[in-house]
This record gives structure tokens, sequence and C-alpha cells, in this order.
């Protein structure tokens, strides 16, 4: 064993042990310079070999100008910070150093070892306690290409030479302080053991990662999507990984994590955005996203979806031969329910519509006249009938999910299908709501009516004369993302689908804060993943939906005959330990149960909490957070009731918009700010079922300090 001493490190160590890693760096950086222009030049070597002439040339040209931009999206995605860990080994002389990719030099030999790999989990899972051979292990921090700092954690002292330089308090704890910008950010460096265990869980089934606010639960779920990506690139890629959060400001927060991981190909959606060609980001009120979340809706939906086309003809008369024929409003209902029985989808039987109305109607031609030319003579006649085709048309026209929602706006027809499922009030509450302007509860709506209705049929050959019947051009919303060819991928508006509703989905789905779907949403991402495995992401306590255990199985039902593995987060590295203990308060005075993690650090700087009249509100609003903005060198967040977002923003005035947001509650799942200024906590609680569970959420977003602005203060436990 050493008997090696503690001996104080100064800034002449440090400095050289900088420039001995920049050093190391420099020349990974170099190597990484010459994949780059290798890659480059495959791209050009591909876009040549389009001059050949021939169909062989064009498809190997597509296919290594696909592979050199993949390669090309990796490498410059892995530029910021490309080595971040060096282990010091007990068994080996020289130290293997850890970063965003792998690279070797040209002899072969191992630069860099990529975060994903084997060789690099002792970089997380070692610990004082059980070192696994690891003596040091040492955090470079960079700003590009330049080492401007190290942080060294001593693992195994009985084995450390002599001589062996150990700098800083530990990298984890350095981290912590760092002030926080619009962005998350990759934590790859900094991953513990807990959080690295949940990361490298089995591929296969559903991986859930619980744990309280803090926690780091988000961020270790997507660098298990790039891990993932690693270890079975062939799979995940290849089917699609699909990432899906709470609203598109939480996801504009964390889309820079994976590409600093490198890895370009994961499709990032917000619930509002899921559905191809919808883009939601406004809210429902509270009563009646709980109207249109809940499983009641999915009967509902089915009744309006089977129902007959508002509009279209309720009967059909023609004369033929010696026979005058009708169909009542009776006669077309059953026909119409026997073409949907047994689970049919009203666009794919719309091309059996015009023979079954022949068939309808040849039993009632009893004339003899009729019956001597016989059916393949009635039916050339009908089909060739002007009256005829307009009426089936009307009839049966092929609807999209828009179209079929719409109906709904009608007061009787909605009645009619909700029937005892919703009472008087919430119907009157849906149909207030149902507008051109969707929500992002509607966007689950929409997506069980694209199952209901389903696609609409192939055109059938130009030489039949129905044809025109069914080949219409119906606007697409897709069940299934587009996927990526290699590019980061985010929803916009207006795009399209290029793939069915019957496509099997993704390879893995990613749900964030999933305690907030609702019986709904479960539904719409549920399909997105029915051969899928699952990352599960959440925190019961900090749910908005307020009907859990309906929730719950429809949680279970679209995870349903999959295997299971937990594990759970128990270490909050977000708040300072003063802050925490406010929002803890809270949580165990209102929500039984609550997961209840550690906080690790103190900042000394308790909560302040300002109980004012409704005059002073407003100024007080404005001190607090310029105060903060004074104090704090990070992000700065305003949380206000929804119903007064507009007014808070006037009180604040001109500011630094990209410094300082003014957010309503439900926007602040997965965010944290370096201060947090909380207007009207009571107001916030009184908006929802659940708003003691949100107020917990928003006390919890902040890292530094926090100010809590009121005129009541019914919410202190």
């Amino acid at each position: 064993m050493s008997d090696r001493r503690e001996r104080p490190v100064t800034d002449d160590t440090v400095e050289q042990e900088i420039k001995h890693e920049q050093a190391v760096v420099d020349r990974i950086y170099a190597r990484l310079e010459a994949a780059t222009r290798s890659a480059q030049a495959l791209a050009a070597d591909g876009h040549a070999r389009a001059g050949v002439g021939n169909e062989g040339g064009l498809v190997e040209r597509d296919a290594m100008v696909f592979q050199a931009s993949k390669r090309l999206a990796t490498l410059n995605a892995a530029h910021e910070g490309l080595v971040f860990g060096r282990l010091d080994l007990r068994h080996d002389d020289e130290p293997r150093y850890i970063g965003r990719l792998g690279l070797r030099d040209e002899e072969r030999e191992v630069l860099l070892i990529d975060w994903r790999a084997p060789a690099a989990s002792v970089f997380y899972q070692a610990t004082a306690q059980d070192p696994l051979g690891v003596v040091r292990r040492r955090v470079l921090q960079s700003s590009s290409d330049k080492v401007i700092g190290i942080q060294d954690d001593l693992l195994d002292a009985d084995h450390a030479p002599d001589d062996l330089v150990v700098v800083g308090e530990g990298a984890l704890i350095a981290s912590l302080s760092r002030s926080r910008d619009k962005t998350m950010h990759s934590v790859v460096a900094t991953i513990q053991k807990e959080q690295d265990d949940a990361i490298r869980a089995p591929q296969k089934g559903v991986t859930t990662i619980s744990g309280g606010p803090g926690t780091g639960k988000t961020v270790v779920a997507l660098h298990r999507a790039a891990y993932l990506l690693y270890i079975d690139r062939r799979r995940f890629e290849g089917g699609g990984v699909l990432v899906v959060g709470p609203n598109t400001v939480f996801m504009s927060y964390i889309e820079r994590v994976l590409p600093s991981l490198g890895e370009t190909s994961v499709s990032l959606r917000a619930l509002g955005e899921v559905v191809d060609g919808i883009t939601a980001t406004r809210h429902d009120r509270p009563t009646v996203a709980s109207i249109k979340g809940s499983s009641r809706m999915k009967p509902l939906l089915a009744r309006t979806a089977r129902g007959a086309v508002p509009g279209a003809p309720t009967s059909f008369r023609i004369f033929y031969r010696d026979d005058v024929l009708t169909l009542d409003e009776r006669e077309l209902g059953v026909l119409r329910r026997t073409l949907l029985s047994s689970g049919q989808r009203r666009n794919r039987v719309a091309p059996k519509v015009a023979d079954e109305l022949i068939e309808l109607l040849w039993r009632k031609a009893t004339g003899d006249r009729a019956r001597e030319h016989g059916h393949d003579e009635f039916a050339h006649t009908m089909r060739g009938s002007d009256d005829f085709i307009e009426f089936a048309r009307s009839w049966w026209p092929v609807v999209d999910a828009v179209d079929v929602y719409g109906w709904l706006r009608d007061p009787a027809r909605l009645a009619v299908d909700a029937g005892t499922l919703l009472r008087k009030p919430e119907i009157d509450d849906l149909l207030e709501s149902l507008t051109d302007d969707f929500s992002v509860e509607d966007v689950p709506l929409l997506d069980e009516l694209r199952y209901l209705v389903g696609e609409p049929p192939e055109p059938e050959p130009e030489d039949d004369p129905l044809a025109d019947l069914y080949d219409e051009t119906v606007p697409e919303l897709s069940t299934t993302d587009q996927r990526s060819s290699g590019g980061f991928v985010r929803v916009r508006p207006g795009e399209r689908p290029t793939v069915s509703i019957e496509d099997d989905g993704y390879a893995h789905v990613l749900v964030d804060e999933a305690q907030d779907l609702s019986p709904m949403q479960w539904r719409m991402v549920g399909r997105r993943g029915r051969h899928a495995s699952w990352t599960v992401v959440g925190d019961a306590a900090q749910s908005s939906w307020s009907r859990p255990d309906e929730a719950a199985a429809a949680r279970e039902d679209a995870l349903r005959g999959k295997d299971h593995n937990a594990f759970r987060l128990s270490t909050n590295y977000r708040n300072s330990q003063e802050i925490y203990e406010l929002a803890a308060e809270v949580a165990r005075a209102a929500i039984p149960g609550a997961d209840l993690a550690v906080a690790v650090r103190e900042t000394g700087v308790e909560p302040r909490i300002h109980d004012v009249d409704h005059p002073q509100l407003a100024r007080t609003v404005r001190e607090a957070t310029e105060h903060l903005a004074d104090q704090l060198d990070g992000t700065i967040g305003v949380v206000a009731p929804a119903d007064r977002l507009d007014e808070v923003r006037a009180w604040l005035g001109e500011r630094d918009t990209e410094r300082i947001v003014v957010l309503e509650p439900i926007d602040t799942k997965g965010l944290e700010f370096d201060g947090l200024v909380v207007v009207e906590p009571d107001a916030i609680v009184a908006e929802s079922d659940a708003g003691i569970r949100t107020l917990y959420v928003v006390l919890t977003r902040a890292t530094q300090q926090l100010e809590i602005v009121g005129t009541t203060n019914h919410w202190r436990p």
C-alpha cells in the first residue's frame, strides 16, 4: 500500500496538469479533423459516382453520400467538449480517455473511448467504496477544444502513486453551481452510479425511471436513448427513436442534449406535435382538459365516427325500367351499421359502398323488365347513372379526422353521441371548446379518429367508372413520425406523413413527465410503440392529471405484455437544500406518498416569501425579478397563473426575454432556472384539482434562489 500523504495543490501544479491534458486533447482533435476530412472525401466521391451514367452508379452514390453525411453529422455534433474524462487505473500504465464518441489513431490504437462503450462504464460505476480498479477519475472542463479546468475524484488512495495530483472538490459538486441557460446540457461527464444503472438497463421491455424533482430523470433518460442507439444502432436507428415531452418549451430546452452526445437521428415531439400535420401549443382550461383526456372520450368518438355524415342524403329514389326504386332513412342506417360492423373503418369500406347500394336496390327491382335484363345489366346501368354516383358520393364521402371532429360542433349530435358518458355541464363545456384552433388536448382525439375512420382507400384502375367516388384527397394526419435519415428531427407545422397508420411505429419510445399523460394521450403514444421498447420517466407527486387511477389503467394498456425494469433516483442535484425543504413541506402536507429526494447542496440563501396587499403586488413582483437578475448570472423564471400572464408581462415591461422568461405553471415541467419568482401561489393551486401538485412542481424549478409573492398564503403548510 502507498503511504501517500495529501499535499496542497498549487496554481502552478494545476496549470501544468491542464497543459498536459491539452496536449492529449489536441492530438485527439487532430484525429477528429482527419476523420472529418475523410468523411468529406467520401461524400465527394459518392457524388462523383453519379457520373457513371447507370442505375448502379446512382444507388452507390446515394449509399455513400448517406453514410458520409451521417458520419459528418456525428463528428460535427461531438466537437464541443469532445474529451471530458480520464481514468487512471490500478493495473494499467496508460490512462483511458472518455469522450462523446470513439476514435482510433493511424495505427488503430484507441485514442478515445465512447462514453457508451463497456470499457467506459467504470467511469460512472466506480465509487470510493467500490473503485473497480480506478485510482483517479478526472473530469476535463472544456470550452470548445480548449481545456479550461480539471476536477478529480480520488477513489483508491491506497494504490495512488505518491506523485499523483488530485485537483478540486469533485466534478459533480462543481457542476451543480454552474449557471443555467435556456437549454438543458448533457451531464455525460458527471453521471452518478444510480443514474448509470438506469442508462445501461436491458434494452427490452419497459424501463421506468422515477424519482423526485431534480434527480436528473430527464437527462438520464436522454442519455439512455443515446446508449441504446450505440449498442444496437441497426435496430434503433432503423426503427426510429421517439422522445415525447410535455410541451414545446420543454422540447426546445432539451433538444441539444442528444446531438451533444453524438446522436442526431431521434425525433423529439411535444404532446401537441405527436400527430403529423398538427402543431398545438395552447391548453384548454383544466375542466375541459379533464373531459377531453378522459377514457370516456373513446366510446364517444367511436359513436361519432360510425354515425351518419352530417348533410348526407337520407333517402334515394331512381327509375329503372318499370320500377321506382327507393331507399329510406331506416334502410340506409341499417346498411351503414352493417358496413361498419366488426370494427370496419369508414374509409376502408368506401370501395364497397357502391356495390352494396346496388345490391340493396336490386332486391327491390321486382318488375318483369328489370328481372328480364338481369343483375349485371342493372349494375352496369347504376354505375353509369349520374344520379346514383352523386348519391353514393354524398352518402358515403371519404373523410378525415378533422372532418369528423367537426361533426361534434352540432349540439344535438354531441348530446346523442355523448349519451350518458358526459353530464350536461360537461357537454356544454366540451361544445364551447371545439374550434379550429386545436389545443394540445385535441390532438389525441384527432389521433383516435384517424384510427377509427382509417386511411383513404387507394384509387381503383382508371377504367372503373366509380373510381372517382373514393379517389379523394384527404389531408393527412399520420400516427407515425417521419423517419430521420441522419438528421435531428423536430416536427414542424405543415409536415405530412410518409407512412400508413398500419405501420408498427418506433423501435423505442421515451415518454417524459409520464405522470401527466391523460388516458387519451396514453392511447395516442401507445400506438407508436406497440412493438417498441420504452423508457418511461416520471414522478407521481408532480402529476397534473387529477384521476391517476384512470391514467394508470391506460398506461398499463399501452405497455401491456412488456417486461418491466424499475429504477429510482434518490438524490436531488437541482435545488439547494433551502429551496427544496420549503417545497418538501408543501408535498408532505398535501401529497400522500410523495417521493422526496435528498438535496445535496447548500447555498445559505433561504427562499424569500412576500405577503403583500393587492396594490403592492405588481411592484413587488418587479422588484423581486430585478433582485434575482442582479444577484444571479443565469436564467430567471417568473411563473404566474395562466389567466394573468399578460398582466405580469406588462408589469415587467422591457426585459431580456432570452434570460427572463414568464411562464404559466403547466409549462414549467422539466425546466430549471437559477432564480424563480412565483406569483400568487394560491391562485396557481386554485387553477385545477391538481393545483397543489402543480405548485410543488413550480417551487422545485429554482436552483439558486426563490422568491414568492402573493396576496394570500393558504398554500403554506
